[in-house]
């Protein structure tokens, strides 16, 4: 992996970091939101949906957008529209409006999602491919601590509208960053050949220090297949509904616990700085817990260190809904299920990056995080009815603690087709 190399994944990380703070950017306004707006708990939890929905689609069409045209270019136009949905938002007058531009924002996010994954899996060397994508989903709860330390502050100066302005302002600093560092991967060039593939890739070698070629081997034959209908081909089906069904269960605990801890903490009775500052410290758990397992990845196997994640989620997240309405114990149990729950999302980043072919990579991806995304938006609506009619956090969290119990079944099977 040469300095060049790193820096690609860097950028990645930093990416993913923007998408970290542009999800949860409307779980650090949502106290505002309700106070200025009047609005109850169930309906702040379907707004809370709103860019998971947008994620979603996101990822389902535009990961095949990103194995056409490439990962660069799907990068820079996700960059685009999630600007235009940050600065929608902060201009927003009413509910519906609201919900639009989180839509909005969320296609971005989730075509981001798929491109970058790619991007990194294509950038590192096999040694180094799983470490790469742990590192870059890692960035996701860096991006959160930053951006809620920085919501913080803002929203002792300003009202909630704030957050999102300065989520607009960060996803346009990232353009000219991408135009430098992040060139097309040498992979997508050889799978897809455009005319100057040559040109491009001896560029892309000079910068990694590597001498240029002289001809490109000859194009593999391919099937004339839509990207997204092979990955339900014999020999990717099972681990594509496998990989998607721990994803799916998984991230709906995943984004119950961070969609809804800044309103908690609020009906608790703190501010909503203080509520921020939860967020932040389950989000430090959660890095945390990334660069653990990336640490982990060269010694432990990624599957038996993913699925261990999923065990330890159940448990912390049923100790999140037995806490007391204590802000240091809050904020410390809130860490614990931070570094367990984003520990599995990173490896299933990974397990999914190692799993599927250059041709499908960005489609797989798009799809699994299309499928899960879409899934996980029912969380916070479901929570918010839940707490509506009258149940209790306890309750609440040991329902939405199944998700990864289910998630590390699917991972068992996986297991057993791989050791087939």
């Amino acid at each position: 992996m040469s300095r060049f190399q790193w820096g690609i994944v860097a950028t990645m990380v930093g990416l993913n970091a923007l998408d970290g703070f542009d999800v949860l950017s409307i779980s650090f306004a949502s106290p505002g939101i309700a106070t200025d707006w009047g609005i109850d708990r169930a309906a702040l939890g379907i707004v809370l949906s709103m860019e998971l929905v947008g994620m979603a689609i996101g990822s389902l069409l535009l990961g095949g957008v990103a194995d056409r045209i490439g990962r660069r270019a799907t990068i820079l136009a996700c960059l685009g529209v999630m600007t235009a949905g940050m600065l929608g938002a902060a201009s927003s007058g009413g509910i519906t409006q609201l919900c639009l531009w989180r839509v909005l924002t969320g296609l971005g996010i989730g075509g981001m999602l798929a491109a970058t994954n790619a991007a990194v899996a294509e950038a590192a060397n096999a040694r180094h491919r799983s470490l790469a994508v742990v590192l870059m989903a890692a960035g996701y709860p860096v991006g959160t601590i930053i951006g809620g330390s920085a919501s913080a502050l803002l929203l002792g100066w300003y009202d909630w509208r704030a957050v999102f302005v300065f989520g607009a302002i960060c996803s346009m600093a990232f353009v000219p960053l991408v135009l430098w560092r992040a060139p097309e991967s040498v992979a997508f060039l050889m799978h897809r050949r455009p005319p100057d593939a040559l040109a491009r890739i001896n560029a892309t070698l000079a910068r990694m220090g590597h001498p240029p070629v002289d001809a490109l081997p000859p194009v593999e034959a391919r099937a004339a297949k839509v990207p997204v209908m092979a990955l339900f081909a014999p020999g990717l089906l099972r681990t594509t509904l496998l990989l998607t069904l721990a994803y799916l269960t998984h991230i709906m605990t995943f984004y119950f616990i961070l969609k809804w801890i800044p309103k908690i903490v609020v009906e608790m009775g703190f501010p909503a700085p203080q509520a921020a500052g939860v967020l932040v410290w389950a989000s430090i758990g959660g890095a945390t817990g990334s660069l653990i397992l990336g640490l982990l990845t060269g010694r432990v196997r990624l599957l038996g260190l993913t699925t261990a994640a999923m065990l330890l989620s159940t448990a912390l997240v049923i100790m999140f809904g037995r806490t007391q309405s204590d802000l240091a114990t809050l904020s410390v149990v809130a860490a614990a299920a931070g570094f367990a729950t984003n520990a599995g999302v990173v490896g299933l980043y990974a397990l999914i990056a190692g799993s599927f072919p250059t041709g499908v990579r960005a489609s797989a991806t798009g799809f699994v995080i299309g499928v899960g995304r879409g899934g996980s938006a029912l969380a916070p609506a479901l929570a918010g009815l839940l707490f509506s009619a009258g149940y209790g956090l306890q309750f609440v969290a040991v329902l939405m603690s199944l998700g990864p119990l289910i998630a590390a079944v699917a991972l068992f099977a996986l297991r057993d087709r791989q050791a087939g």
